[in-house]
């Protein structure tokens, strides 16, 4: 089967409600903002926004914020045909306040994202597509979507398709729970072609803070292309041939939502476009340059505030 240029993205789509009640406990919070959110949703939304085709896959509720959530991401041009809607589960709501001590109060209701199933899956889509993108912060969690999502991704790797990979780690998610995720994190990163992390993730996976022994780790797991994140300093890109600290453009940080997930569309927006994906893995050079472009569109991201609204324009990059 022929395979196409778009990118599909499964994952969480879920309401955001961010207290707007500076330095307050939710307790003592009374108002509150609604945005889109899901690291899924924002890979989405970066690979349209620079020009590229991507499906979002997932399920919401059947309800008003299911149907904001849908209408956000078709506002800007992302493919919701995968995008299921449950009549028996509420969406998925967050609730966060930043408080004076720099910590988060959160409160996490889970809802239709974690009953998508593999018969609700339109395969012949998934198949179609040259790129699958992993990066759920709660499909990991216990719950049906769990074994949808490591099943999808084994699927993929059978059909040969790229397959991308960041285990997007979430204390406030797995509490005690940490182990577990170790051990799902390795099942993914062991299937995937391209797995992104954060300096956290690759000390929590590996065991280690030495960058180059956590990336000769991660290489050993399965993965092919390795991209970790250091903030302002740039990302650490390795292809198990090569590694190279590729830095970030200067910027007045005032926001850091969705940054990594911008990065990531980035640099899968510009993989799509290329004739042999897993090819392109091999070319250091190429893969130097599409860091590069990469890094500064998360850099532009948090420049803004927000996340889907935050993400650039190609004109605004190049």
């Amino acid at each position: 089967m022929s395979k196409n240029t778009s990118v599909v993205c499964i994952g969480e789509l879920l309401i955001d409600f961010y207290c707007k009640d500076a330095g307050d406990h939710l307790v003592d919070g009374n108002i509150f903002e609604k945005q889109a959110g899901g690291a899924p949703a924002n890979v989405c939304a970066t690979i349209v926004k620079l020009g590229g085709t991507a499906l979002f896959c997932g399920k919401v509720g059947n309800d008003p914020f299911g149907e904001f959530l849908k209408n956000t991401l078709e506002a800007i041009n992302v493919d919701t045909s995968m995008l299921v809607v449950d009549d028996s589960h509420p969406t998925t709501l967050a609730f966060v306040s930043l408080m004076e001590s720099g910590e988060r109060d959160f409160v996490f209701n889970r809802g239709a994202d974690a009953f998508l199933k593999e018969e609700e899956l339109d395969k012949t889509k998934l198949q179609q597509s040259a790129i699958l993108h992993f990066g759920s912060a709660t499909a990991l969690l216990e719950g049906p979507f769990q074994s949808t999502y490591l099943n999808t991704m084994k699927l993929a790797k059978e059909n040969g398709q790229f397959v991308s990979f960041d285990p997007n780690y979430r204390s406030d998610l797995w509490k005690n729970n940490k182990p577990s995720f170790i051990e799902l994190a390795k099942q993914g990163i062991a299937i995937a072609d391209f797995v992104k992390v954060s300096q956290e993730e690759l000390e929590i996976i590996t065991g280690t803070k030495d960058f180059s022994k956590g990336i000769q780790l991660l290489h050993q797991m399965g993965a092919s292309l390795i991209a970790l994140t250091l903030g302002k300093e740039g990302t650490l890109i390795s292809n198990d041939d090569k590694q190279e600290v590729i830095p970030s453009i200067t910027i007045d940080s005032i926001d850091t939502t969705g940054a990594g997930d911008a990065f990531v569309g980035a640099m899968l927006y510009q993989l799509a476009k290329e004739k042999d994906v897993k090819k392109t893995l091999e070319n250091f050079e190429e893969i130097k340059k599409i860091t590069s472009i990469s890094n500064k569109v998360g850099a532009i991201v948090c420049t803004r505030i927000g996340a889907i609204s935050a993400i650039p324009t190609l004109d605004e990059v190049i």
